[in-house]
């Protein structure tokens, strides 16, 4: 504890000095090899941080190095002395938020289970910023679930007014394994005191719902057969009233989703409202219409971020485009984002505004691409930063990649946004280069900031290229719908194409590639070795799926997630259908077309997975290796859908390292 604090306050001098971000600082020299893989994968030393509503208190996970387990800290400003809340010794620390200006709500997990050997549910606490009064308000099992701790089927809900003790909770039915499905979920009021329930009438099938910011309910969203709807809550009669039904698989103009309530009427949501870039609007309940005009509206991007809304006013908006952004309403707050990135000019700073207004303290989250985030408190009165901690303190800026975000013009004509990475002092050079291709698929892949996968390929001398290929969200609605049914075609050539734009404009060695990715990212690693076995020495394909037709039938000795819906209504329209589209499903399907490849593939697979079973590994290994000798096969049998466990991103990584140093690094032998 009192090693925690030096160190906190060590950093504090150094910031207000000018010397560095970090969290025990000092002239830094470039180290003469990259970081170990260890700083890329072990947990964050700090995470979790939030504001309480006055500001003047931070609430955040430290670990416990004793029995290396996340702790609850809690640091108080004023009398500026940090306070261990809550630990436990076989439990980690997960989700904090606050009841009030005293009281704190957590959940728990364990960073030592895999999701195969997960039992328990995370569990719901209470505590003060103290320590005391803790009070476990939802089992972790039911074994151990007796009144007035409720059982493990009940969650932590959305947020409420922070104003009383009072918090909201979920519980209802739920199915499934690594990824639950729910039936339902109750809204219910919970006392972090007494334990005592009260239950929030609720539409059929309700499984989100919104508050206002006062902390009332007033939307509930539900799926229905292939589709959704919106609920909202009439207060003075006590009732729940549809206020939109829609296609949950097709970009519907009239589809929105519900962003933030003011307490005023005002409801804020996210729509594309007939044009091919998603905004925010207004949405009127009593007629059900959009506003004609957006309030926000991004140029190249579909609107992505959160409304900053405090006491029933609008401060502003974050957003994601290039790279993540605010834009302030309010004057004060405007000048408050200036005065912060004049003293933290190389990194963007996020700011988190408590609920209270007013407050003196606002948490300052900074990064950059080359630095994983640094925590600050900026302290509106005084206009001082002070440090509080950084998630990654053995990571160097100089020893990282930088980012840039490039459009390249794809064979014909889409505009395909990718993110390039250059391995740390690459400029004007060409380097072997990992094609790194994101999963959903039908989600933004690349972010801006520093990310530990791409910024250890990069640390490795390797360039690194994100495509977003189309059917990637975020990028409009026509970008996203050209790539329905494209597996393993369009959205195959875009990632081609991408590769063969970064060898043209001189930055990769076109005799060292090799494609990656997990997911769907694993799918189109291997079929960018059936369609370019030119184009690339070798694939890395991680928790993969390897047949289109395995998603729809499943086996029977591994259990899947994928919900009926998904597979009725939702595959058909956005893959393929099995009747209609057999051909085109065999004709890209990695099983089907195995004996295609030649280059040599690393293949690695959660034997817990239901997302995307075990058996999709084993059929296409087993297939792979009667005509490809050069397969290296990973099996971690308590992972499910990627690595969990800290041992397993290690030992991946180091066996990634190897491969790719042997197929194109410096062990290559190139043609």
């Amino acid at each position: 504890m009192k090693k925690w604090n030096r160190a906190m306050q060590q950093g504090l001098h150094c910031a207000l000095l000018g010397l560095a971000f970090a969290v025990g600082c000092g002239p830094v020299n470039a180290a003469s090899s990259a970081p170990p893989v260890e700083a890329f994968f072990s947990f964050p030393s700090f995470t979790g941080a939030t504001l309480s509503p006055t500001g003047r208190y931070l609430a955040m996970r430290v670990p416990n190095e004793q029995v290396d387990r996340y702790m609850l800290a809690v640091y108080d400003s004023v009398q500026r002395k940090v306070t261990i809340a809550a630990k436990f010794a076989t439990r980690d620390v997960a989700v904090i938020e606050w009841v009030n200006d005293e009281r704190i709500l957590f959940n728990t997990s364990d960073k030592r289970r895999g999701w195969g050997d997960s039992v328990d549910g995370p569990g719901l606490w209470a505590v003060n910023a103290d320590g005391s009064g803790m009070r476990q308000l939802i089992s972790t099992n039911s074994r151990s679930a007796a009144p007035p701790v409720l059982p493990p089927n009940h969650y932590m809900g959305p947020v409420g007014a922070q104003d009383s003790e009072w918090v909201y909770i979920l519980g209802g039915v739920r199915s499934g394994g690594n990824v639950p499905k729910a039936d339902y979920l109750n809204l219910l009021r919970l006392n972090t005191l007494t334990g005592r329930t009260e239950g929030v009438k609720r539409p059929a099938d309700a499984q989100r719902y919104t508050l206002d910011d006062a902390g009332q309910p007033r939307l509930a969203m539900a799926r229905t057969e292939g589709g959704r709807t919106v609920s909202y809550y009439i207060r003075e009669d006590a009732e729940w009233r549809l206020l939109a039904s829609y296609d949950a698989y097709k970009r519907d103009s009239g589809a929105f989703v519900p962003l933030s309530y003011t307490r005023d009427g005002t409801l804020y949501v996210r729509s594309n409202k007939g044009h091919d870039k998603a905004a925010v609007y207004t949405y009127d309940t009593h007629t059900n219409k959009l506003s004609d005009k957006p309030v926000v509206q991004l140029e190249n991007h579909d609107f992505s971020g959160t409304l900053l809304v405090r006491e029933g006013k609008l401060l502003g908006v974050n957003y994601e485009a290039d790279s993540e952004g605010t834009l302030w309403f309010d004057p004060e707050y405007k000048a408050l984002q200036e005065e912060v990135d004049k003293l933290l000019p190389s990194t963007v700073n996020r700011l988190s505004v408590p609920r209270r207004a007013g407050t003196p303290n606002v948490l300052v989250v900074a990064y950059s691409d080359v630095q994983p985030a640094v925590y600050f408190l900026y302290n509106r009165s005084t206009r001082q930063l002070e440090p509080v901690g950084q998630t990654r303190p053995q990571i160097k800026p100089e020893q990282m990649g930088m980012q840039d975000v490039v459009r390249i013009t794809a064979r014909d004509g889409t505009q395909v946004p990718a993110m390039l990475t250059l391995p740390p002092g690459g400029a004007g050079k060409k380097h072997p280069m990992v094609v790194l291709v994101h999963g959903g698929p039908y989600v933004r892949g690349a972010h801006y900031g520093w990310n530990d996968e791409t910024q250890f390929l990069a640390s490795r001398g390797y360039l690194v290229l994100e495509p977003e290929f189309r059917g990637s969200t975020g990028y409009g609605k026509k970008h996203f719908e050209a790539g329905l049914k494209q597996w393993g075609l369009k959205m195959q050539d875009d990632i081609a194409d991408a590769t063969k734009w970064a060898i043209a404009q001189g930055y990769a060695d076109p005799k060292r590639i090799c494609i990656a990715g997990a997911s769907y990212g694993g799918y189109a690693t291997l079929m960018g070795l059936v369609n370019d076995p030119d184009l690339y020495q070798c694939g890395i394909n991680w928790v993969g799926v390897t047949d289109i037709n395995l998603m729809y039938n499943g086996h029977w000795r591994f259990a899947d997630d994928l919900g009926e819906s998904w597979k009725k209504y939702g595959m058909p329209e956005m893959i393929g259908d099995q009747v209609k589209d057999a051909e085109q499903l065999k004709a890209t399907s990695p099983l089907e077309q195995a004996a295609r490849i030649k280059r040599p593939v690393l293949l690695a697979y959660g034997a817990a997975d239901e997302r995307v079973p075990l058996i999709h590994g084993l059929a296409f290994r087993d297939a792979l290796v009667q005509t490809n000798k050069q397969v290296e096969w990973i099996q971690y049998d308590e992972e499910g859908h990627g690595w969990r466990l800290q041992k397993n991103k290690i030992d991946f990584w180091t066996r990634v390292e190897k491969f790719l140093d042997k197929h194109i690094g410096a062990g290559a032998k190139t043609e």
